[in-house]
């Protein structure tokens, strides 16, 4: 769960702990239905078949009231012409939902093949294309249903829904207009710069969320001992989500520390240690103590199959970073689109300088570390971003431009010996991979390698 800001939970604090753990619940619901398809459209289709009930039953009440001057902007038709305009707006509505369905499809396979199957989330998650598929589907819902209630002379006394009829042509003129502006917004989507901003932003709005800024007044760590006691997997996938305050009036109700193993994101098989835990009293926990203290260790870490944005922090550098590498493959050799997913990864490390990476602990009302939370370094992050690009795109100059720039930028804004020490650690990397290209080219690099150790000292050469 995303933490306050501070490591001491004071009892004033526990009420705040309670509501932001049922927040990000809540959160957590939010994400896995905006990341499906159909609960927008299924959700547009009830209220439009309730719509279509409930209007007509107004026109029955209101229809024969209603002064000249409105009645003259309602539909003036009979009988025959109502159901003629229905039927030609659901054929015709079920129709374009087809297109914008089929659009929508190839659009995701497009994402998949073209950047990144961890994509595919982000795509589906559109809210204008949930919306668009949610208005088509409810006007030919809401046809259907208002197309029943038209009842001719020759059926016993005529009905024709005068404002029904009318909200039917509305719907119709409001699907045309959205159709335009949907097209325009899938054009827009499937550029790859509008993928890695959306990608980019998500990730750095996650990160502020759930990471405090970086103070030097965090409580040491805990020594754990040398055999501590571990509580593991309930079922195999990814640790998608984390209930820190559970964990923490888990920790304190037991008197122990406990110490969660792996970061959002990681894998997790079923049977294998996720946690660790271990008493600080003289006395042992008792088997009860024990037994119960694993049990609700295990229900706040939740697996599920497949990374969210959440709370995992890795993910979006993890999609950006797939980008870069299949831009870089031999079926499309796109380095321009890896470079760009290279200064995005640069905007994202940026940001996470300024924020507490690394084990974060958690403390009790007393100021006693009770729960600490693995999260990753900015050592490993940037690992994360470099490795593959390096490897794949060791043979292009502009990817080891980047790189090297991506550095450069990064050591400037690094604040504690950690961070400068994983840039160091990276250049030397690249170092290597530089010594095989052409003179002109090594020349080049080594220039920029030079700037980046300037960078770290406090220096910024003009080119």
């Amino acid at each position: 769960m995303p933490s306050t800001g501070s490591v001491h939970a004071s009892g004033a604090d526990r009420p705040q702990g309670r509501v932001t753990a049922v927040l990000d619940r809540r959160r957590a619901l939010a994400e896995a239905m905006r990341s499906r398809l159909w609960p927008v459209p299924a959700a547009a289709v009830l209220l439009a078949v309730l719509a279509g009930i409930g209007l007509p039953e107004l026109d029955a009440a209101v229809d024969d009231r209603l002064p000249p001057t409105v009645a003259g902007y309602l539909f003036g038709g009979g009988a025959d012409a109502a159901r003629e305009v229905l039927a030609v707006v659901a054929g015709s509505l079920i129709t374009v939902t087809s297109l914008t369905f089929s659009l929508t499809l190839v659009t995701l396979q497009l994402a998949s093949s073209q950047y990144s199957p961890r994509l595919l989330r982000t795509f589906a998650a559109d809210r204008v294309v949930q919306r668009t598929l949610g208005l088509f589907l409810a006007t030919f819902a809401y046809a259907l249903t208002v197309l029943r209630t038209v009842r001719g002379d020759t059926a016993g006394p005529g009905f024709v829904p005068q404002i029904a009829l009318t909200t039917a042509y509305l719907l119709t003129v409001a699907s045309v207009l959205a159709l335009v502006l949907f097209l325009g917004h899938l054009v827009r989507q499937i550029r790859v710069e509008a993928v890695l901003e959306q990608v980019r932003a998500a990730t750095c709005e996650t990160a502020t969320r759930l990471l405090p800024p970086d103070r030097q007044d965090r409580p040491a760590l805990p020594v754990p001992p040398p055999s501590p006691h571990y509580v593991e997997a309930a079922s195999s996938g990814f640790l998608v989500e984390l209930d820190e305050h559970a964990l923490l009036a888990a920790a304190e109700q037991a008197e122990a520390v406990v110490w969660v193993l792996r970061p959002v994101g990681s894998p997790a098989l079923a049977g294998t240690p996720v946690a660790s835990w271990w008493s600080p009293r003289p006395q042992p926990l008792t088997e009860d103590e024990a037994r119960r203290l694993c049990v609700r260790v295990r229900g706040a870490l939740r697996t599920g199959s497949e990374r969210t944005a959440v709370q995992d922090i890795g993910y979006g550098l993890r999609q950006l970073t797939d980008v870069v590498v299949r831009a870089l493959s031999p079926g499309i050799n796109d380095p321009t689109t890896a470079v760009h997913g290279l200064v995005s990864c640069t905007a994202v490390l940026g940001d996470l300088l300024d924020l507490g990476l690394g084990p974060y602990p958690l403390c009790d009302e007393d100021g006693r570390v009770r729960v600490v939370l693995a999260r990753p370094t900015f050592a490993e992050l940037l690992d994360l971003v470099c490795t593959q690009p390096r490897l794949y795109g060791a043979d292009d100059p502009a990817v080891l431009d980047a790189l090297l720039s991506m550095l450069r930028e990064l050591a400037w804004k690094a604040a504690t010996a950690q961070q400068r020490a994983a840039i160091t650690d990276q250049l030397g990397r690249l170092q290597k991979h530089i010594a095989g290209h052409e003179a002109a080219n090594r020349a080049q690099f080594d220039d920029l390698a030079r700037r980046v150790g300037q960078a770290l000292e406090g220096r910024w050469d003009p080119p």
